[in-house]
């Protein structure tokens, strides 16, 4: 892509980043909401959870999850994340909110072997884990957007899933990422390397990262873009058509 070509599609993007042709269409809800969970209880439902990962306990983090979480995960690779994770040693739970669909976000301080990070933990009236999001805010966006490229192309669809803003969680489930990524390689082949990451545009508004992926069929580009927060608000996938 000219560099006029990429700095007109980096303003369009990140003009746009609240509707991204990535996004899906969220799951239509039902009338009835659960009665969400009391303060006390998604507390407690945020310990457990905690504490399964401080264990790194893969079976028992994987009990926690939704039913959609469940979908596209399993106990090894729950298991197999965990292990690469830096040890959880404490956390603090900061705040509860509960929003309309009924599920209670919890605002926890996570403090591990490598210092401390604050994360949101979205869980449904039955206790279960919805969706979870970490302050990156300190990270380089490359690096954001190669971990999720990483994710995707491991499997690790939860995983990935963590590094979208939590707005973009609501309309994509692990689910929806999945069948994404499987269609995109029924087009490209198979998925080969991360051959280069940058940053094509930085703005107040965030960032456009480049992310040129090689597949065994060919080398093509896949947009994504980042939040001040580090967090990323909007995909463009090759098979999306073009830039808009």
């Amino acid at each position: 892509m000219k560099r006029s070509a990429m700095a007109k599609a980096a303003a369009a993007l990140l003009a746009c980043t609240a509707v991204t042709p990535f996004a899906l269409p969220a799951t239509a809800q039902s009338s009835r909401v659960a009665r969400p969970l009391s303060e006390a209880a998604a507390q407690q439902a945020a310990d457990q959870i905690l504490e399964a990962v401080r264990q790194r306990d893969g079976a028992l983090r994987y009990s926690q999850f939704s039913k959609a979480l469940q979908t596209t995960s399993s106990p090894s690779m729950v298991q197999g994340t965990l292990d690469q994770l830096p040890q959880l040693e404490s956390w603090t739970i900061q705040s509860v909110r509960t929003g309309l669909s009924g599920n209670s976000s919890v605002e926890v301080l996570l403090q591990t072997e490598n210092g401390s990070r604050e994360a949101t933990l979205v869980i449904n009236p039955q206790g279960r884990l919805v969706a979870q999001l970490f302050n990156v805010s300190d990270k380089d966006s490359t690096k954001v957007a190669r971990a999720f490229i990483d994710a995707v192309s491991d499997g690790q669809f939860i995983s990935a899933r963590s590094l979208l803003a939590l707005d973009l969680q609501k309309e994509i489930s692990p689910q929806a990422l999945q069948n994404k990524w499987l269609r995109l390689q029924q087009t490209t082949g198979n998925f080969q390397a991360i051959e280069k990451v940058m940053e094509a545009e930085h703005g107040r508004n965030g960032s456009l990262v480049l992310v040129t992926v090689r597949f065994n069929r060919t080398t093509d580009n896949i947009f994504v873009i980042l939040n001040p927060a580090g967090q990323i608000t909007g995909l463009d996938f090759p098979i999306d058509g073009a830039v808009r």
